[in-house]
C-alpha cells in the first residue's frame, strides 16, 4: 500500500477507537443528571447510590477517552503536515476554545463530582454534575466545528500558493456557524445521548435478570429508557436536517449515499442494496422516487447523479459509503422501535414482565456504538477525495517525509497498545458492574450486612432476656 492509504487507515482506527468513548461520556452525562436530580427532587436515597454508581463508571470512559484523543493530535504533524499547515489557522482557534472553554470546565469540575460526595452540598454537588456535563457537550460542539469546516468551508480566504497555500479566518463566527455547523452537532449529540442511555439500560437489565439490586435497577432503566425514546425521535429529525444540508452542499456524498448514478432520472431511496461502481448500477429494495422526495418534495425531480460529477472528484469506495449509511439508517430505526415498544409496555404496566426484551437492552448497547462509528465512516469517506471539499484534496495533504514502513510500524504499535486499553477498559468496566451499585457495607444483601443485622437482633435479644430477669427478681 502506498503512504496515503496506510495513513488513511490509521487515521481512522485511531480515531475510531477513541470515538467510542466520548459519545458515552455525553450521554452518561446527560443520564446523571437526571438521577441526581430525582434525588434532590425525592430525597429518596436509592437516586443518590444509583448517581454514585454511574460517576465511577464516568470517571472510567473520561480516562480511556482522554488518553486515546492525543494520539490524533500528533498524527496531523507525522503524517498530515500539509494538511495541519492548511487548516491550521482555522483548526487552532477551534482546538484553542475546546480547551479553554470545554475541556477547563469538565476537568474543572470533575474533582466534585467525583470525590465531592459528603464534602459539598448537595446542590453544589448537582451543579458540578451539569457543568460537567455542558463541558463535554462544548467539546463535542469544538470539535464538531472543526470537521464541519472541512466539509463546507466558511470565513475564511486563502493566503499563498502551492504547496504553502493555506486558510485563515476572516469572520470567525461564520466558520463557527457553517452551514452544516448546525445540522451536525445535534447529530451528534443526539447518537451520544442513546449511547449513554443504551449503557444504562443495558447494566440496568442486566441486574433485572440476575435478580440483583432490583429496585435501583428499575428506576435507573426508567431514566435511561426516557433519554433513548426522546433522543432517538430526535435522531430522525436531526439526520433529516443533516442529510439536507449534505444534498444541497455535497451532492456527489448523497449520490454515494444512494447509489445513485443518472442525474437525468429521480432518484430511488433503497432500503438495502448493492452497488456496482464499474456497471453504475444499484439493485436492491428501493422506494420508487424516494430520495427525490425527501430532497425536493417531488418524487419525479431529478438529482444530481456521479456520473454528473468528473471521476477524479467522486468519492471512490461507493458501496462502502452506501453500505455503512444504510447500516447507520437500519440502526437509528430498529431503536426508534426498541424504545416506542418499551414506552408501551411501560404506559401498560408491563415494562418488566418480558425477560427476552430484557435480553435485547443487554446487548442493545452495541447498536448506538456501531450507529455512530458507520455514521462517521458514512460522512469522512463520502468526502473524498477532498481533505477540506473543493479545497485540499487528501492526497496533497500528505507530509511528504514520512515513508510507508513508517506508517506501517507505527499502525502495529498503535493497534497493541489500543487492544491493551480496550481490554483494561472492559476489564474495570466489568468489574465495576460485578461490584455492583453499593459498597458491601451499604448493600442490604451483603454478608457484612446481615451480620450486623444478627448482632442487633441477638443484642436485643439478649437484653430482653436480662430485663425480663429483672423483672422477676
Amino acid at each position: 500500500m502506498d503512504v496515503e492509504i496506510l495513513s488513511r487507515i490509521q487515521f481512522a482506527f485511531t480515531i475510531a477507537f477513541h470515538y467510542i468513548y466520548p459519545p458515552l461520556s455525553i450521554g452518561l452525562g446527560l443520564v446523571m443528571v437526571f438521577m441526581e436530580g430525582m434525588y434532590l427532587r425525592t430525597g429518596l436515597e436509592i437516586y443518590q447510590q444509583m448517581t454514585r454508581f454511574w460517576v465511577k463508571i464516568f470517571a472510567l470512559i473520561f480516562g480511556i477517552g482522554v488518553a486515546t484523543g492525543i494520539v490524533m493530535e500528533f498524527e496531523f504533524g507525522t503524517n498530515w503536515a500539509v494538511y495541519s499547515r492548511y487548516v491550521g489557522d482555522v483548526f487552532g482557534s477551534a482546538l484553542a476554545a475546546e480547551g479553554i472553554f470545554a475541556f477547563a470546565l469538565e476537568s474543572g469540575f470533575l474533582g466534585i463530582l467525583i470525590f465531592g460526595w459528603n464534602r459539598v452540598r448537595p446542590g453544589v454537588h448537582f451543579f458540578s454534575t451539569i457543568m460537567v456535563t455542558l463541558g463535554s457537550m462544548f467539546s463535542a460542539i469544538w470539535i464538531v466545528v472543526a470537521n464541519s469546516w472541512q466539509q463546507t468551508p466558511a470565513g475564511y480566504h486563502i493566503v499563498g500558493e502551492g504547496m504553502k497555500a493555506r486558510a485563515e479566518i476572516t469572520d470567525f463566527w461564520a466558520m463557527v456557524f457553517n452551514p452544516s455547523t448546525i445540522e451536525r452537532i445535534s447529530h451528534v449529540w443526539c447518537g451520544s445521548f442513546l449511547a449513554g442511555a443504551f449503557l444504562v439500560t443495558s447494566v440496568s437489565a442486566w441486574y433485572l435478570l440476575k435478580g440483583k439490586y432490583i429496585e435501583l435497577s428499575k428506576a435507573s432503566f426508567k431514566i435511561g429508557l426516557s433519554v433513548a425514546i426522546v433522543a432517538s425521535l430526535l435522531q430522525l429529525f436531526t439526520g433529516h436536517k443533516s442529510a439536507d444540508v449534505v444534498a444541497h452542499y455535497q451532492p456527489a456524498k448523497l449520490a454515494a449515499m444512494e447509489g445513485h448514478f443518472d442525474s437525468l432520472k429521480a432518484a430511488d431511496m433503497y432500503l438495502f442494496g448493492w452497488v456496482n461502481k464499474e456497471t453504475q448500477t444499484t439493485t436492491g429494495v428501493a422506494i420508487p422516487g424516494g430520495l427525490s422526495l425527501l430532497v425536493h418534495g417531488d418524487i419525479n425531480a431529478p438529482i444530481p447523479g456521479l456520473n454528473s460529477i468528473p471521476e477524479d472528484e467522486r468519492p471512490g469506495a461507493v458501496n462502502f459509503v452506501f453500505q455503512t449509511y444504510h447500516l447507520m439508517i437500519s440502526i437509528g430505526m430498529a431503536l426508534i422501535a426498541l424504545s416506542i415498544y418499551t414506552a408501551f409496555l411501560w404506559w401498560r404496566g408491563r415494562l418488566f414482565e418480558k425477560r427476552w426484551l430484557l435480553w435485547i437492552f443487554v446487548w442493545a448497547v452495541l447498536l448506538p456504538q456501531i450507529g455512530n462509528q458507520v455514521g462517521w465512516y458514512t460522512a469522512e469517506v463520502g468526502r473524498q477525495p477532498w481533505v477540506v471539499y473543493k479545497l485540499l484534496r487528501t492526497s496533497d495533504a500528505l507530509s511528504e517525509a514520512v515513508t510507508a514502513n513508517q506508517v506501517v510500524f507505527s499502525l502495529i504499535l498503535f493497534t497493541f497498545v489500543y487492544l491493551l486499553l480496550f481490554a483494561l477498559f472492559i476489564y474495570l468496566l466489568n468489574k465495576k458492574i460485578t461490584h455492583g451499585p453499593y459498597d458491601h457495607h451499604d448493600d442490604e444483601h451483603s454478608p457484612r450486612h446481615m451480620e450486623m443485622v444478627e448482632s442487633i437482633t441477638t443484642d436485643a435479644s439478649r437484653n430482653n432476656r436480662t430485663l425480663t430477669s429483672a423483672n422477676q427478681v
